[in-house]
């Protein structure tokens, strides 16, 4: 099952498969301190964790367990983040996730809304929920508003908290049924 939106677009932002050459303009995001404001993580140097992203992604890649995709910006071709379909277990579920990182510069300007919109409906659209009770998540830290807005502007709904990598969070949840009506009435 190919869970990767390579060559998908929206209104600003063009997905492609991600890419060492990506590397450089990435590594920010390990060195800022805002990025990890709600979730906790290792205290490894930045490089470090920026190699770490891009071993886990490939490894996504080359197993068939989905993955980001880097996100451009259309009009200035700059990579601005990454959003896509991740394979996950919660507990001892497997679930589809869309997950996103943008760079901060690029926060709070609708983008992530964006891309997550473009990886919900291409999930609902190529029925690739029904291997995961025909329905998508997102799993966000219990703190982490901005995404929880995110979240529900994609119509998604809390289903449960856990924690997950030593992370207290909720999973957001959207159902086919839920998508078809929220695309029926926009």
């Amino acid at each position: 099952m190919n869970y990767l939106l390579n060559g998908h677009q929206s209104q600003r932002i063009v997905f492609r498969d991600m890419s060492l050459k990506d590397y450089d303009a990435w590594l920010p995001f390990f060195q800022d301190p805002k990025t990890s404001l709600y979730w906790k993580q290792s205290t490894v140097p930045a490089k470090q964790a920026c190699d770490h992203w891009y071993e886990r992604q490939f490894y996504r890649y080359n197993n068939g367990l989905g993955g980001h995709n880097a996100l451009v910006e259309k009009h200035s071709n700059r990579l601005i983040g990454h959003c896509g379909l991740l394979l996950q277990n919660v507990g001892d579920v497997k679930e589809l996730e869309i997950g996103y990182s943008l760079l901060p510069e690029f926060w709070n300007k609708g983008y992530a809304t964006e891309a997550a919109v473009v990886c919900r409906d291409f999930a609902f659209e190529n029925e690739l929920t029904k291997d995961f009770n025909y329905s998508l998540i997102s799993i966000i830290s219990v703190t982490n508003k901005p995404s929880q807005s995110v979240a529900i502007k994609n119509g998604m709904q809390i289903s449960t908290r856990t924690v997950y990598s030593d992370n207290e969070v909720d999973i957001w949840r959207i159902n086919t049924d839920q998508w078809k009506t929220l695309t029926m009435a926009n």
